[in-house]
């Protein structure tokens, strides 16, 4: 097998495997480099939106999953929902995902190489990782939140604001629609994402550092729904979420997905922007053009980037965060625009 590649991907998550396949989909030569075992866990949502399904399918892929039909805000008494106006999004497990991809990587004849990378040396000509053996053209950072090579480049910037972190677990019951709940609190929110029929999962997001189970009982109504002995897995954490980044273009080193910059997870759109940025960046190399991903990339994510930053603002200020279902509730029509317009 050849050491030396058009693209060397560091990272086999959604973001990673996205940009090899459509790397190797567009005739270009690429390796990634992802230490762990497939299918990979992290703590996530797991709810595609309608967007990430359209991604999806543009690359032939059709995930196992439940249907979800729309967004269900819910405040106490008070609840709002919206559907999907262009299709169905999908609540998929993160390891069915993985492995949806993982698959269609390896089919397409791209090695997934169990290799940690270190350093990273580039020249005009490409990059080098000596721990691993290989040399490319291009290195695609798909590292994640935290990602290792962003830091070593210098290339994230400090956020202001207290700090947001997630929490996930799966329940054996079933859900009580088509819909993802999100149910709102004074210290954050709960995500229930319908996973099956007799499987949700619950994702926790808050600026307080507290175990999950102390996070659920602040939403007693939900805490009822789920009893102990009706979690499935453990649980899974992530943050700080909100991670902002300089620029996603460094010499021959390009980032895509997480590490390439993220809000919040408060509207579900992680994989949506990964497989966005995935097709932008191999775009823009098939083209010779890199210079021009990253303004593709904010052009691409600038509304979610508004919206996101807007909603969660809002939640933060704590007289306007118990304003946010009422006034909802109040614009049926306003709220099912932010839902589509997102979607």
């Amino acid at each position: 097998m050849s050491r030396h590649h058009d693209l060397i991907v560091v990272g086999g998550g959604p973001a990673g495997l996205a940009t090899a396949l459509h790397a190797a989909r567009a005739g270009l030569d690429a390796v990634v480099a992802e230490p762990r075992r497939a299918p990979v866990d992290k703590a996530c949502g797991e709810g595609l939106m309608p967007g990430a399904v359209r991604a999806l399918a543009a690359l032939g892929l059709e995930a196992p999953g439940h249907p979800i039909r729309g967004i269900r805000y819910v405040q106490g008494h008070r609840e709002v929902h919206a559907a999907f106006r262009h299709g169905p999004g999908l609540g998929v497990r993160r390891t069915d995902l993985h492995d949806l991809l993982h698959r269609a990587v390896l089919a397409a004849g791209v090695p997934v190489l169990p290799l940690r990378v270190g350093e990273v040396r580039q020249d005009a000509a490409g990059v080098s990782l000596p721990d691993a053996g290989l040399r490319g053209r291009w290195l695609v950072a798909a590292d994640g939140l935290h990602s290792p090579i962003r830091r070593s480049l210098g290339l994230g910037l400090g956020s202001r604001g207290r700090p947001r972190y997630g929490l996930r677990r799966h329940y054996a019951v079933s859900p009580r629609s088509s819909y993802v709940e999100v149910h709102c609190g004074p210290q954050g929110e709960a995500y229930v994402t319908p996973l099956g029929p007799r499987l949700v999962g619950v994702a926790l997001l808050t600026d307080r550092r507290a175990s999950f189970d102390a996070q659920l009982e602040r939403f007693p109504e939900l805490a009822a729904r789920l009893p102990a002995e009706s979690a499935v897995s453990a649980v899974r954490g992530a943050g700080p979420l909100r991670q902002k980044t300089r620029t996603r273009l460094h010499g021959r080193v390009l980032l895509v997905g997480d590490a390439a910059g993220y809000v919040d997870a408060l509207t579900g759109e992680g994989v949506s922007l990964a497989l966005i940025g995935a097709e932008a960046l191999v775009g823009n190399v098939l083209r010779g053009t890199p210079d021009r991903y990253d303004g593709d990339w904010k052009r691409a994510t600038r509304r979610h980037r508004l919206l996101t930053t807007a909603l969660l603002r809002a939640r933060q200020q704590r007289t306007l965060a118990p304003l946010v279902v009422p006034a909802a509730e109040r614009l049926p029509r306003v709220f099912a625009a932010v839902v589509n317009a997102l979607a």
